[in-house]
């Protein structure tokens, strides 16, 4: 079985630190609670997940073929039958994104939009509960997704003995398509223009947060970040 270049640098960054961010939000919320003085810092992840996800949009408008929206397979009916064969037989190997992954990338993706605007509101609005709510919602929605997501990564690699996980690190992928993979050196300059932005931001939001006040200069726009009971 042949292995060919897929996944580009920036893709590849930016799956990285989006599954990084999320997990360091998840901690801070669901393990150490809003009661933590650390718990702003949950906000903070939530900016940075949206920040990744506005430039994980723009690539997928501009990227190469297997980075782009259109490359995803967001057929009902193929996913069903990805489904039905994950249980049944082994799937069949995709060179970009399989039915389920693309769904759960859409998922993932419009879910860190929704959590964030509901997170905004949550400081900035009138009805905390309400958008709490909205907020858990999206929660369950994005930690449902990554759960199936993990589970269909464990389950190819036993039935295909392929590590797929790995192609995440690698940018390469196992298939049996005979499609033209993509060239590992092409786009080497974007991915390293996507982590200066996300160094930049991460940066900047550290030196504009204030601990003692809990307000966050964004860009101009003061942010309260106090959680009001």
């Amino acid at each position: 079985m042949k292995k060919k270049f897929v996944y580009d640098l920036p893709t590849r960054i930016f799956h990285w630190l989006f599954a990084i961010l999320f997990i360091l939000a998840f901690v801070i919320a669901k393990i150490l609670g809003e009661k933590s003085p650390l718990f702003q810092y949950h906000m903070l992840m939530g900016i940075l997940m949206s920040t990744a996800v506005f430039l994980r949009v723009i690539w997928g408008l501009v990227g190469n073929r297997f980075a782009r929206f259109s490359s995803f397979n967001l057929d009902s009916k193929d996913l069903l039958d990805y489904f039905k064969d994950l249980f049944t037989s082994k799937t069949k190997l995709y060179l970009g994104h399989n039915p389920a992954s693309s769904w759960a990338a859409v998922v993932m993706m419009g879910s860190t939009l929704g959590l964030a605007l509901s997170g905004y509101m949550m400081v900035e609005g009138n009805e905390r509960e309400v958008y709490k709510d909205i907020h858990e919602f999206f929660f369950v929605i994005f930690a449902a997704t990554v759960a199936l997501h993990i589970l269909g990564i464990i389950i190819h690699t036993i039935r295909h003995k392929d590590l797929i996980m790995l192609s995440m690190i690698t940018g390469y992928k196992a298939t049996l398509e005979r499609v033209e993979s993509v060239s590992e050196k092409a786009y080497k300059f974007v991915g390293l223009i996507f982590l200066l932005i996300m160094v930049f931001l991460m940066v900047y939001l550290y030196k504009n947060y204030n601990l003692t006040t809990h307000k966050l200069n964004l860009f101009g726009m003061s942010l309260d970040l106090t959680i009001v009971e």
